[in-house]
């Protein structure tokens, strides 16, 4: 597509107008702010005496800093596209005019994406992310599913730098794994990954069947906050019943001698979690307890949720419905059945290419809490 100038120019200044409006809901000010605090916290000596506490000093600091180097960056950008259209104009070079135009297109594109963090709004949206994934129906291939779209969470993470831990994985008899849980340890990780939530679905050839037929196997996902002391969740002793057990790999394979691993089952609801990623005991059981308060701290926002759902006679959409399907066979596709985004690419969304998946998600949810407001209003 030919860009004009008068099209160029019109697309910069709507640019700069959504990079200002993103800039103003930011408030760069108060984050250059609290990026001055942090950098003072982290010189602090004795910083490194509460590992936990330096952890999240750090965390913290190196997303702030990032945040303002991408705001900053992109101003940058848009500078010096004008700056190159002016030029290309003015010499009549077609190929620096392609190149402007290129620049635009991928500037719309970052831009559209720091938008959509400012959408990332709600009570525990900046949190990190406590994940967990678990093989549904159809067999072997659905523990296969499973433990793909783990690689698939952890790859994106890994694609934005984003750290992570595996705190326990189930492995299946045959293949893949029945359930795992793993943290994403960034800020607004819970708010981005949220939309995540629900019952994935694929559609292949089977790989476990000696006829080679097309197999429908499920998945579900659950994300939840982790929680910080701040929240207000206490589980007394007599509320739940500790297990521990001997770490082990895939095909039952030891690998730990000692009985390290926890699982904790909270008696009343009938949550269970699990921990066997540390050597210790009582460091698995501290684990696991943080996961289970996290579970605990997400139930009683959507029993409160439902309440008001009941109050306002709306019907919200659940979470825990099927929301996107995987089709690897008769054609291929990826496409998430409440926002309509589609990709005929299934191999680059399980390798984490997901941005798009997620960012459609996310301004979906909006909308739905929008038109939820709308009619309790």
């Amino acid at each position: 597509m030919v860009v004009t100038g008068n099209d160029f120019s019109a697309e910069l200044r709507d640019l700069n107008a959504t990079l200002d409006s993103v800039t103003a809901v930011l408030d760069l000010d108060a984050l250059t702010r609290e990026k001055n605090e942090l950098e003072a916290a982290a010189l602090a000596p004795d910083l490194w005496d509460d590992v936990t506490h330096a952890q999240k000093v750090t965390s913290r600091l190196s997303y702030v800093q990032n945040e303002l180097n991408r705001v900053a960056n992109l101003r940058r950008r848009l500078d010096d596209a004008e700056v190159l259209w002016e030029l290309a104009a003015s010499e009549g070079d077609s190929s620096a005019t392609a190149e402007a135009g290129e620049e635009l297109a991928d500037l719309r594109k970052s831009i559209e994406e720091l938008e959509v963090r400012t959408l990332l709004s709600g009570e525990y949206d900046e949190r990190e992310a406590l994940v967990s994934i678990r093989s549904g129906a159809g067999g072997a291939d659905s523990a296969d599913f499973a433990e793909q779209l783990m690689r698939m969470y952890l790859r994106w993470s890994e694609r934005h730098g984003y750290p992570t831990e595996v705190y326990d994985v189930s492995y299946a008899e045959e293949a893949g794994i029945k359930s795992a849980t793993f943290a994403v340890k960034a800020p607004y990780a819970y708010g981005t990954l949220a939309v995540e939530q629900g019952t994935h679905r694929v559609v292949r050839i089977s790989k476990y069947d000696n006829q080679g037929r097309r197999q429908t196997a499920f998945a579900a996902v659950e994300v939840v906050p982790v929680v910080e002391q701040t929240d207000d969740i206490e589980i007394p002793d007599d509320e739940i019943r500790v297990d521990v057990y001997r770490s082990s790999g895939p095909g039952g394979q030891g690998v730990n001698t000692t009985d390290s691993a926890v699982r904790i089952t909270h008696l009343e609801t009938g949550i269970v979690v699990s921990c066997q990623n540390e050597r210790s005991q009582l460091q698995n059981r501290a684990t696991a307890m943080g996961v289970l308060k996290a579970k605990l701290l997400q139930r009683k926002r959507d029993e409160e949720q439902a309440k008001m759902d009941e109050l306002r006679g709306s019907v919200a959409a659940s979470w825990g419905e099927q929301m996107r399907s995987y089709v690897q066979h008769p054609y291929q596709m990826v496409k998430d059945l409440r926002t309509g985004w589609e990709s005929a690419n299934v191999m680059a969304v399980y390798d984490g290419e997901i941005d798009g998946l997620i960012e459609a998600g996310i301004r979906w949810r909006k909308q739905q809490e929008n038109r939820r407001d709308g009619d309790g209003a």
